[in-house]
């Protein structure tokens, strides 16, 4: 999977060298900011595995994006945030134990985003898609315990390992990529959209040392954006 982060990568420096060229399409130079908010489903890729039920929490963040160009009816650029999130998980337990377990991962995240829009630049709707890398930074943890007696005795394949050791890595990186839709207004940008995130990097060990051969996120997440211009390119025709 890391050259499939590779590709990405490359993609987006492509685009910014398109940007800087222009070389082909009707040339953008729009800038906006504004703020992120929306829902985070998350569960962990665990091997061994843990069953698992989706954690969800509230994301909340800011985005920047820059249009750079207008191919055809494709409208393409970058776009950048900033986000709080929740990237832990929640366990099933059905040992007949009565216990309940879940662990809050708080991570800034950052993914860089290569967009591509179909439809109305101004006063309208288009169809977006986003895709690129994403990078978290984990700046605090918390694991919940609950149940009469705390007992792990029956756990299938006796998975136990996490109840007692934290995560080993605060840094995560992976791809995310996503569909939504876009309404322009005279007030700004509102864009609409679901995103999944499939995580690349391990939050435990997973050298031979390690007990976690994997334990990756796997993330669904909806989304509402809103963005203001700031800069817009001057004497282009736009619809």
């Amino acid at each position: 999977m890391h050259h499939l982060l590779r590709t990405y990568l490359l993609a987006t420096l492509l685009l910014v060298a398109a940007d800087i060229q222009a070389q082909v399409g009707a040339h953008r130079s729009d800038f906006s900011i504004g703020a992120t908010v929306g829902w985070n489903m998350n569960r962990k890729n665990f091997v061994p595995t843990i069953k698992q039920t989706y954690l969800q929490s509230p994301i909340i963040g800011f985005a920047a994006r820059y249009i750079c160009e207008k191919y055809f009816s494709c409208i393409a650029g970058l776009q950048a945030e900033v986000n709080y999130n929740n990237m832990g998980w929640k366990e099933v337990i059905e040992d007949g134990s009565n216990n309940t377990y879940s662990h809050d991962l708080h991570y800034i995240q950052v993914p860089i985003l290569m967009q591509m829009g179909w439809g109305r630049e101004v006063r309208g709707f288009k169809f977006v898609f986003m895709a690129g890398p994403q990078f978290g930074f984990l700046i605090g943890e918390k694991a919940h315990y609950g149940g009469d007696t705390w007992n792990t005795s029956k756990r299938p394949q006796n998975v136990v390992y996490q109840y007692e050791h934290n995560p080993d890595r605060w840094f995560d990186y992976g791809i995310a990529a996503g569909l939504g839709v876009e309404l322009s207004t005279g007030i700004g940008h509102f864009i609409l959209e679901g995103r999944y995130y499939f995580g690349l990097g391990d939050a435990y060990d997973n050298s031979k040392k390690g007990y976690f051969s994997r334990s990756a996120n796997q993330t669904i997440q909806a989304k509402l954006t809103y963005l203001i211009d700031i800069a817009k390119t001057k004497n282009c025709v736009r619809k």
